[in-house]
């Protein structure tokens, strides 16, 4: 079952990649590249980080042919509709708690301690996404202005650590998929974001100090010291 949601997620960020080549009016070529960095870029970036030999979605066939098989939806059929989007935003939501409970796992299994395993999690969930948008040239859409989404890979990440710890990866796994989802389609539903810049600023309130009542005391003049010959320009 796992597994099956591991493909239906690489398919899906295949398509999507595929889909910001459409919009850009993009060739064949265009279509691939963005469908497999989209679907592959973050296990890629995964296994590289993690050094456990090759990635596996270049030693999976599976992986490759699936991603490539996204793109070609998306150059073939025009994605519209209600429940075509729908079904997109599920199956990403389901992919994005996969993959970031697959990178906590991996992770945690070759030594790293918690937070660098979540870390490794998050980036696996929306690295693929970074890859795209950095590489059409746009800010990373994790980055703010859009609704919940590497907020959800955190959650599923640290609810993997947590029961990768207890002894129970595959509870763990399965938590992460259900949690991640769930967040990831509520808050597209309801509009959920994190605050922006400006928005949780804190103002300090103003404060008028007292001013001092004392004032220096300038120095008398004697009579006949007229200007420039006080006791202050001294005697030649």
């Amino acid at each position: 079952m796992f597994d099956v949601v591991d493909l239906l997620g690489v398919l899906t960020n295949g398509v999507l990649g595929g889909a910001v080549a459409r919009q850009l009016r993009m060739d064949p070529v265009g279509f691939v590249f963005l469908a497999v960095v989209s679907a592959l870029g973050g296990g890629l970036l995964r296994d590289t980080l993690l050094q456990v030999g090759f990635p596996v979605a270049l030693t999976n066939p599976a992986y490759l042919g699936t991603a490539i098989a996204g793109a070609a939806i998306a150059f073939f059929l025009q994605l519209r509709g209600r429940w075509t989007h729908r079904v997109l935003i599920v199956a990403d939501a389901l992919a994005v708690g996969c993959w970031a409970a697959t990178g906590t796992a991996k992770a945690l299994d070759v030594g790293l301690s918690w937070l660098p395993a979540v870390m490794i999690g998050v980036i696996t969930a929306v690295g693929g996404g970074m890859i795209r948008d950095i590489a059409v040239g746009r800010v990373p859409m994790i980055f703010g202005g859009n609704t919940l989404y590497a907020t959800g890979a955190v959650i599923a990440s640290a609810e993997m650590a947590v029961l990768h710890g207890l002894g129970r990866p595959n509870w763990g796994m399965a938590a992460a998929i259900l949690t991640a989802a769930t967040v990831t389609v509520l808050a597209r539903r309801r509009g959920w974001r994190l605050p922006g810049a400006g928005e949780w600023n804190v103002r300090l309130p103003k404060r008028d100090w007292p001013r001092p009542s004392w004032r220096p005391r300038r120095p008398r003049r004697r009579k006949g010291d007229g200007p420039g010959r006080g006791p202050e320009s001294g005697r030649s």
